[in-house]
């Protein structure tokens, strides 16, 4: 088995919807763009992964969103030390179909005092739904891993909650745990390090929002 020494998770550069929500009413969510701040981020985010992967072969996966897409083209890797593959099951909580700016504000409101794990907005999706996704993804990843010539990098073209939720996901974290963190930033990383001890660690952690209240201990 080859697994990679680096998974890096990528949040794409800032959208459309990341500073204005009534684009919702307009624009299908998988169709936004990147704004020009979100361009620069992507640029940057390009220049930190080059010299963060060198000369080293990278497994590229994308979620299938137009700024996810946008961001990877412009962190300007080498296509002959990458491959690339477009997946769905790595694209953002699902929100339904096009959204009343007020009934948006409204569940979010209600997302936020529900949990965002369990809370399923009424035409979509709930964390919990993503979640599941992400583990089916990381199933087909590790199979992955099979190939001796598998690239000793993977990177992660994606969305901050999604981000969260594969972390959750792999390194085995609660829900009150997941519940604690807050999204990364737009063009922000975070990666899992393969040890010494063959087990993965984040370079650093998700900024905390709340301390962590389980409802009770696991075994």
């Amino acid at each position: 088995m080859a697994r990679p020494r680096r998974i890096v998770l990528l949040r794409h550069g800032e959208s459309e919807g990341n500073v204005d929500d009534s684009v919702y009413e307009r624009v299908p969510d998988h169709a936004l763009k990147l704004t020009e701040n979100g361009l620069r981020q992507a640029k940057e985010a390009g220049e930190r992964l080059r010299a963060t992967f060198g000369d080293e072969q990278v497994s590229i996966y994308v979620s299938p969103y137009r700024r996810t897409h946008q961001t990877l083209k412009l962190l300007d890797l080498d296509p002959s030390r990458t491959r690339v593959r477009e997946e769905p099951r790595l694209r953002e909580q699902d929100w339904g179909n096009w959204q009343d700016r007020e009934d948006v504000r409204k569940q979010m409101a209600y997302r936020d005092a529900y949990g965002h794990f369990f809370y399923r907005f009424a035409q979509g999706e709930s964390g919990a739904d993503v979640y599941d996704r992400v583990d089916a993804f990381l199933e087909s990843l590790w199979r992955s891993f099979q190939d001796p010539a598998h690239p000793p990098n993977v990177l992660l073209v994606t969305h901050g909650l999604t981000m969260r939720l594969f972390c959750m996901r792999w390194l085995h974290w609660n829900v009150a745990e997941f519940e604690s963190l807050s999204n990364p930033g737009n063009g922000e990383t975070r990666s899992l390090l393969l040890g010494p001890d063959g087990r993965y660690r984040l370079d650093r952690p998700f900024e905390r929002w709340c301390t962590p209240e389980p409802y009770g201990r696991t075994g």
